[in-house]
């Protein structure tokens, strides 16, 4: 039974954080992957073929993985307010300067500084949002942060797609248009970031008083609830966090979830491109799936704050979105195929919202901050493999579909073995006692 100021309160973070939050992740996101289209017009004028560009979309996350863990560290020490404002502003300098490469080289370069300029911001906020948000509320509240990624594709993809029509204009090509307008609000968005945000709910003078006194309560009990759940010394340190195995079947899954995520972000505008279709008209077209998952990731994060229930909802959506992917490639008609692709892609942000409540449940206050990190970093490893692979089995083969598959069926495999590995953990735990645990 929620109280009036437990809901008066949690309704006032959310309103004070989340929009600002989702504003910066829809510019970070869009700066990651407008590179599906520039490659429109760029591939062919740095003369990239389809490997070279998988191996340029995938070096992003080499840099991006490496760094993720030292960044979140290093958020969690200098605080949440500076260290993301200097995030912001790096990415933001090094993707307007993306427009300036001019060969193979220089863009698997700019590549790597865009994924070591953005290591962390994700996980960081995630772990942010642990500091502010009660435990029962941070599905719902990861499912409002996560709609930028969706937002993303139904603002960015039209724009995108208009951007490429300045071609000429100015002497440079639409793509360089694309890098510079896309970028450049990111550097102006860094300093509000440091004005606006605040490092803990002990500094969040907008809060009234009583308010602010029931979230650091709130808070505070529920850390010291997980710390006893852990033999003393072993929860707090990084080792185990990195160790824990329910860390590494988590990582395992994201890996797979970013493998999907990104086989389809970084080809869908080339495989609707080939239907004959403008580059304006593909913008809007690549759209449609992002509107399917907004809605579906705000019904999916509050059904799992209401069934209390994570691991099923994440492996579940992972599995779908496998499922829905190898349909595609299966079947000749193209309504179905198209259909299928959009549920793909919207199962795969659908699982992104349950599955980032896991952490907090089980992980210290301490150890939470690597810990999240730690699934990121080696998940998002999966940012790299699956562009790369799918690029190079397309160079020789001629289609996408032998890459696509591979990928599908790995995903359908690994989300079998998460659920079923995990609730046997869940249930050993709840008999030992620990009914307490948002599973």
């Amino acid at each position: 039974m929620t109280t009036e100021i437990e809901e008066r309160t949690v309704r006032r973070v959310i309103l004070r954080l989340v929009p600002f939050l989702m504003i910066c992740y829809v510019f970070c996101w869009l700066n990651r992957i407008n590179l599906s289209f520039a490659a429109l017009q760029m591939n062919k004028q740095l003369g990239l073929t389809a490997a070279d560009y998988g191996l340029a979309a995938g070096l992003f996350f080499i840099t991006y993985a490496f760094l993720e863990i030292p960044s979140n560290l290093l958020l969690n020490k200098y605080g949440a307010r500076r260290w993301i404002a200097r995030i912001i502003f790096s990415w933001g300098a090094v993707a307007t300067g993306s427009a300036f490469v001019n060969g193979a080289h220089g863009f698997y370069l700019m590549r790597l500084l865009l994924g070591a300029a953005e290591a962390g911001f994700y996980p960081g906020i995630l772990f942010y949002l642990t500091l502010w948000i009660p435990a029962a509320y941070r599905a719902r509240t990861y499912g409002l942060f996560l709609i930028a990624i969706p937002l993303t594709g139904i603002v960015g993809g039209p724009i995108s797609g208009h951007l490429l029509a300045l071609n000429g204009i100015g002497g440079l090509a639409g793509w360089q248009w694309l890098f510079i307008v896309e970028g450049l609000p990111s550097v102006l968005l860094a300093p509000f970031a440091l004005y606006y945000l605040q490092d803990r709910p002990t500094d969040a003078e907008w809060l009234p008083p009583a308010e602010r006194k029931w979230l650091i309560e709130t808070l505070a009990a529920e850390k010291q609830l997980i710390d006893t759940r852990e033999a003393p010394g072993k929860a707090n340190s990084m080792l185990h966090a990195l160790t824990n195995p329910t860390v590494v079947l988590m990582a395992l899954l994201y890996f797979s979830n970013v493998c999907l995520l990104n086989s389809i972000l970084f080809f869908l505008p080339q495989i609707v491109k080939s239907y004959g279709l403008s580059v304006q008209v593909v913008g809007y077209v690549v759209a449609f799936p992002s509107l399917l998952a907004l809605a579906g990731m705000i019904w999916w994060g509050r059904r799992s704050d209401r069934k209390k229930e994570r691991i099923g909802h994440a492996a579940f959506a992972n599995f779908l979105a496998a499922l829905a992917l190898l349909i595609s490639m299966l079947v000749p008609e193209p309504i179905i195929r198209g259909v299928a692709v959009s549920i793909a892609f919207a199962a795969t942000l659908c699982m992104a919202v349950p599955f980032w409540a896991i952490p907090g449940s089980f992980l210290t206050s301490r150890s939470a901050a690597g810990g999240i990190a730690a699934i990121s970093a080696m998940g998002v490893t999966g940012g790299f493999v699956a562009p790369y692979f799918v690029g190079t089995i397309k160079g020789l083969t001629g289609d996408f579909k032998t890459g696509f598959l591979v990928i599908a069926v790995f995903g359908l495999v690994v989300s079998a073995l998460f659920y079923i590995i995990c609730s046997r953990h869940q249930r050993a735990t709840e008999m030992a006692g620990n009914e307490g645990d948002v599973y």
